[in-house]
C-alpha cells in the first residue's frame, strides 16, 4: 500500500493539516500506520505489513475521484457547521466505531465526535449511538466511507456474536475468506464479536491443507517435511494439519507418536455430515475428538452455520472455523443523519426504525 497518493485539501477539507491524534488504542501498532491504539475497546489483531491508515486513504481516495464531492460543494456552503447523528436501523452488535473515528480525523482533525456506545456494544434498532459535529462538507465527504466500514464490521460482529454463544464451550474462528484489502478489518470484528482470529495470513502459521498433502505424497509425507523445514530454518509456530477421514486422523497420530513433531492442531474437514431434515451428523467428528484424545488442538470445519454450530460445540472439538462470518457477511443497517427526526419518520413508516 505504500504507492497511494495523498489527496490534496480541496477534495477533503483539512485532510493535509496537522493531524490529532483522537483515536488511542495500544501499544500495538499495525504495520507501519503509525496509529497508536491506546484506549480502545478492543485492538485490532496485529499484522507485520497492514496499514491501516493507508486503506482508509484509499478508501477515501476512490469516493473523490480527483474531483471531490461535486455534489456537497454545489449545494452546501464551505463555512457551515451542523451536527449529525448514527442511528441504528436493526439490532445487533456495533463494531468499527473506532475506525470510524480516524476516518473522520483523517478527512478533518477538527471535527467532533462522540460515542454513547462502544464496539461490541448491543444496539436496538431506532438507537442514536454517536454525533459527529463540525465542517458540513468533511461530514459529509466521510460519512460513505465511515458507514461502510462499520457496517461491513457490524454485520460480522453481530453473526459472530450469535455463532461463539451458541458455539460454547468451543472458540468460533473466521477463516482467510475475507475481502481483499480488508483481512485486518474483518478479522478486527470477529474479535468485536466475541470470537478468535485464525491465522492472519500465509506467514503466521503452517496449515498443511489437502493440496500440500497431495502434492506431498501423503499426509505423513507432508508434516514431515513441515518438522524438516521448520527445524533446518530454527522456525518456531504453530502447526495444523487438515484431516477428511478418520484413516487420516489415525495416520498422523501414528506419526505424531514415533516422531519428534512440531504438529499443534488437527483440522476435521466436513466430519459433519448434513442430513435431509436439516439437521447435521455428528459422530464422525465426535469419533475424531476421541481418537485425539487431547493430544493436540482440533478444529471442526466445514457446514458451520448458526443452526448447527451449538451441536458441533457439543462434540469436544476446541475450535470451530466458519468461512461464513466474513464471506457471507450481511451489513448491519446503520445511517448519519442530519435530520433525524425526519429519519425516524420515514423509518418507522418503512419499519426500519
Amino acid at each position: 500500500m505504500s504507492g497511494i497518493t495523498l489527496v490534496s485539501p480541496l477534495i477533503f477539507p483539512r485532510l493535509c493539516a496537522t493531524s490529532r491524534q483522537i483515536v488511542r488504542m495500544s501499544a500495538t501498532e499495525t504495520g507501519n500506520s503509525r496509529v497508536s491504539f491506546k484506549s480502545m475497546a478492543i485492538k485490532p489483531p496485529s499484522h507485520p505489513t497492514y496499514d491501516l491508515k493507508a486503506v482508509i486513504k484509499l478508501a477515501l481516495t476512490e469516493d473523490a475521484g480527483g474531483l471531490g464531492d461535486v455534489t456537497c460543494m454545489a449545494t452546501i456552503p464551505s463555512d457551515m457547521e451542523l451536527e449529525a447523528r448514527f442511528l441504528a436501523k436493526e439490532d445487533g452488535i456495533v463494531a468499527g466505531i473506532a475506525l470510524g473515528e480516524m476516518v473522520f480525523h483523517e478527512v478533518d482533525s477538527s471535527l467532533k465526535v462522540e460515542w454513547s456506545q462502544k464496539d461490541g456494544d448491543y444496539v436496538c434498532k431506532g438507537l442514536q449511538f454517536g454525533k459527529v459535529y463540525g465542517q458540513a462538507h468533511s461530514i459529509v465527504v466521510a460519512e460513505r466511507v465511515v458507514l461502510n466500514f462499520m457496517q461491513r464490521m457490524s454485520g460480522i460482529a453481530t453473526l459472530t456474536k450469535a455463532m461463539a454463544d451458541a458455539a460454547q464451550p468451543a472458540c468460533i474462528l473466521e477463516t482467510r475468506k475475507t475481502a481483499p484489502g480488508l483481512r485486518l478489518v474483518d478479522k478486527w470484528a470477529v474479535l468485536i464479536g466475541g470470537g478468535r482470529n485464525h491465522r492472519m495470513g500465509l506467514f503466521d502459521m503452517v496449515m498443511i491443507k489437502d493440496n500440500h498433502i497431495s502434492a506431498a505424497g501423503g499426509i505423513t509425507n507432508a508434516i514431515r517435511s513441515v518438522d524438516q523445514y521448520l527445524e533446518q530454518r530454527n522456525l518456531q509456530m504453530e502447526v495444523e494439519v487438515e484431516t477428511r477421514t478418520l484413516e487420516e486422523v489415525n495416520e498422523v497420530l501414528h506419526y505424531t507418536s514415533q516422531s519428534k513433531s512440531s504438529l499443534t492442531r488437527i483440522m476435521l474437514d466436513n466430519m459433519v455430515v448434513p442430513l435431509p431434515n436439516g439437521d447435521v451428523e455428528v459422530s464422525m467428528l465426535k469419533e475424531a475428538v476421541d481418537l485425539i484424545n487431547g493430544r493436540f488442538e482440533t478444529e471442526a470445519s466445514g457446514n458451520v452455520t448458526l443452526e448447527t454450530v451449538h451441536k458441533i460445540g457439543q462434540t469436544g472439538v476446541t475450535y470451530i472455523s466458519s468461512g461464513a462470518l466474513t464471506h457471507s457477511v450481511k451489513a448491519l443497517d446503520i445511517s448519519l443523519k442530519i435530520d433525524t427526526e425526519l429519519a425516524l419518520q420515514v423509518g418507522r413508516r418503512t419499519n426500519r426504525a
